[in-house]
Order: structure tokens, then C-alpha cells, then sequence
């Protein structure tokens, strides 16, 4: 297997699993405060991304890392998790499922501003056309009832882009799965007296959904999700493997009518549709 072909193997693997990531928030934070959530799920996966390092004995990063793992924290450790846990206390999962389509986007711009790639015209073509459609589908809505939560949507995606773009660069030296863990551990000193702070009084009050939320977020949507797609990203090249994510809201649009039971019109599943022909078109064309 040739290794650009790996790298879309292991993307498609690490957007399956990211794409539960907004209906289990959503779950979680129907009974845990955001704050608590986005500290919760980053403390519990540095434990265990510690945990990995200790065990493989892996080597501390350099000084001169430290500056791209903080940029990877703060997109995609911190960031993404905490503004879409507050967009999800204004819009549901599903509504907020269809912006991931923006994330491709985001994540070959700054592909580009950060790693250098280089794509043929045809490719930033389809990939514009696909962020397109989900902004023009975005528009359609009442916005007036929920501009609060698209804003925060609109933020995470640029900063968890950036998250993307250079976590996947560091990986080239690093390792994939070494770059989350060592951006997990750096966050650990802030996140966990946080967690601490901001913990529930009343913890019978959580219900089982919420439990079950805050576990996937920390477990896969934090930690064993990355090893997969900075792996791809690093394998087959930031811009070209993150037109994946265009094949994000299909998966979590699924997953929020059958696990959520929210209701998922027919205008989002032809939106869903036309992103996924344009991640065809931007695969074809991306070098």
C-alpha cells in the first residue's frame, strides 16, 4: 500500500470516529456545564495520552516544538471542544454538524499559510464550492434564533483548522499519536485544576447519556481519533486528506437522528450529498 493511499485510509477512519464528536457533546452537556466538559474530556485523554508516552517511553520534544504543540492544544485541545460545547447550548447537534462542511476549508488554508502544500486550481474549486454549499444552507435558516451558536461554530472551525494543520506537521517529526498526547499533556496543568473547579455539586443529577457523552469525547473524540487522522493528514497531505471531513456531516447527521432523535430534514441530506461529490472532485485534484 502506497503511502498516500494509507493516509486516506487512516483519514476516513479518524472522520468516522470525529463524527460522533457534536452528537455526544450535545449529550453531555445537556446535564455538564461546556466549561466542565471541555475540561473534563482534555484532563481525562491527557491521563491517558500520559499514560502511552510512560509506557512506549517516548522522548520529550524538543524547545523548538513546544511553540506548534501549544498552537495544536489551543485549536484543537482547548478551542474546537470548548466552542462547540457553548454553540450546542444555542443550536442542536445537528444544525451544527452541517458547518463541519466549512472544516476542509479551513484545513487547507492553512495547510498552506503553515505547511507550504501547493494545490492545483481544480482542487480549491471543489473545495470552495463544498463550503459553499454549506454556508449557502446555513443562511437558509433562522438565523436570528440562533446566530449565537453559528458564530461559535464558525470559530471553532477556524481555530480547530489551524489545530489540524499544525498538529498533521508536527506529526512528520513527531509521530501521530505522539503529537495529541504531548499537546494533551501540555494543556494538563490548566485543564485539570479546572476540572476540579468546575465540577458538578450534584452528581445524581447526570443521567446516563450525559455519562456516556463525556466518555466518547474523552476517549475518542480527544485522543484516539487524532491517532488516525494526523496520521492520514501527515500520510497523504494536509489540504488534500482534510477534504474528508466533508464526509463528517453525512456520518454525524446519522448518528444525531438515530442516537438524538433530531429531526433531519431533507434539505440537509441534499446538502450532505453535494459535499460528498466535492470531496471526489478535490481528491481528484488535489496535486
Amino acid at each position: 500500500m502506497d503511502k498516500t493511499t494509507a493516509g486516506w485510509i487512516n483519514g476516513v477512519l479518524g472522520v468516522l470516529i470525529f463524527s460522533g464528536s457534536l452528537p455526544a457533546t450535545r449529550a453531555a452537556v445537556a446535564d455538564f456545564d461546556p466549561i466542565f466538559v471541555t475540561s473534563a474530556r482534555a484532563t481525562i485523554a491527557a491521563l491517558l495520552g500520559l499514560a502511552l508516552l510512560l509506557a512506549f517511553r517516548e522522548k520529550r520534544p524538543a524547545k523548538s516544538d513546544l511553540g506548534a504543540l501549544f498552537v495544536t492544544a489551543m485549536g484543537v485541545v482547548v478551542g474546537f471542544p470548548l466552542l462547540t460545547a457553548l454553540a450546542l447550548r444555542h443550536i442542536n447537534a445537528a444544525h451544527s454538524i452541517v458547518f463541519i462542511g466549512l472544516l476542509p476549508l479551513a484545513t487547507a488554508i492553512f495547510g498552506v499559510i503553515r505547511a507550504g502544500e501547493r494545490m492545483r486550481p481544480l482542487f480549491w474549486l471543489f473545495s470552495v464550492l463544498g463550503s459553499l454549499i454549506v454556508a449557502g444552507f446555513a443562511l437558509t435558516q433562522n438565523l436570528s434564533a440562533s446566530i449565537t451558536g453559528d458564530l461559535l461554530m464558525f470559530a471553532a472551525i477556524v481555530v480547530c483548522g489551524l489545530g489540524y494543520a499544525e498538529g498533521a506537521q508536527l506529526s512528520r517529526k513527531l509521530g501521530g499519536w505522539q503529537v495529541i498526547c504531548w499537546a494533551l499533556v501540555l494543556s494538563l496543568p490548566v485543564m485539570l485544576p479546572l476540572t476540579v473547579y468546575v465540577m458538578p455539586g450534584n452528581w445524581s443529577a447526570v443521567g446516563e447519556p450525559a455519562w456516556i457523552g463525556l466518555v466518547y469525547v474523552s476517549m475518542f473524540s480527544m485522543l484516539i481519533g487524532f491517532v488516525f487522522w494526523y496520521r492520514g493528514l501527515a500520510q497523504g497531505g494536509i489540504a488534500a486528506v482534510g477534504q474528508l471531513q466533508l464526509l463528517q456531516p453525512f456520518f454525524g447527521l446519522v448518528l444525531a437522528a438515530t442516537l438524538l432523535h433530531e429531526p433531519v430534514g431533507w434539505p440537509m441530506v441534499v446538502v450532505t450529498v453535494a459535499v460528498i461529490l466535492c470531496v471526489a472532485g478535490a481528491k481528484r485534484f488535489a496535486r
